[in-house]
């Protein structure tokens, strides 16, 4: 547990720095920022899934890369379903993108969140990564989440968050995450699970949220 003293500068470094240890293996970084991950024992995917996860990350970056694109592309997978965030010059290239990795082998479903128009500066990807790290921040801090439950991907100031979790932990991460000063928006790609499948994963039941916590959203 981070000791309450540390001041929030020093947990956003923590959790940055944690990330890539709590991934298991370092997520793939096309660009942009990926920030979390879970540790391979207690993953809610099983280990086969989340070795699928890997090679669908590689394959797809392998095909946007074919691609040739003017864009800045990221592809992150979770239980076999693949996001992908970034900037492309037009419409027909940001279709172009799924087209060319949808059809890989493993994939159950594309969510294709990739913006139109100039690809983003370095410095508001070192800002993404910065945002990132305290958006896990405020999840590990957190009595009533399970943070390492959650995959975070920052992209232009928009936290995107995946997982297997309940409706219960999908509205709490996500009123979490809005409260972080600086995020623009927060789009949920969860695969929602019933209490009763948490708890057959193993899942401890968490804390209900502090009164006056909004609903989920």
């Amino acid at each position: 547990m981070i000791h309450s003293g540390l001041t929030r500068l020093t947990r956003c470094a923590m959790a940055l720095a944690v990330a890539g240890m709590l991934a298991g293996c370092a997520p793939l970084l096309v660009g942009g920022a990926v920030i979390g991950g879970t540790l391979v024992a207690t993953d809610r995917r099983t280990t086969g899934i989340q070795l699928e996860d890997q090679s669908i990350e590689l394959k797809a970056a392998s095909r946007v890369d074919e691609l040739a694109t003017l864009g800045h592309v990221n592809v992150v997978s979770y239980n076999r379903i693949l996001l992908i965030t970034g900037e492309v010059p037009t419409a027909s290239e940001k279709a172009r993108v799924e087209r060319a990795v949808a059809t890989l082998e493993n994939v159950r479903g594309v969510v294709n969140e990739l913006g139109i128009g100039n690809n983003s500066t370095y410095g508001s990807r070192a800002t993404d990564a910065m945002l990132g790290g305290k958006v896990t921040a405020t999840f590990v801090d957190a009595a009533d989440l399970q943070a390492n439950a959650y995959k975070v991907v920052l992209e232009r100031g928009i936290v995107y968050l995946m997982g297997r979790v309940t409706e219960r932990e999908a509205g709490r991460a996500t009123d979490l995450a809005r409260s972080v000063s600086g995020v623009q928006k927060v789009v949920r790609v969860f695969e929602i699970i019933s209490e009763a499948e948490l708890a057959n994963l193993g899942g401890a039941a968490a804390p209900a949220p502090a009164a006056g916590a909004s609903a989920p959203r």
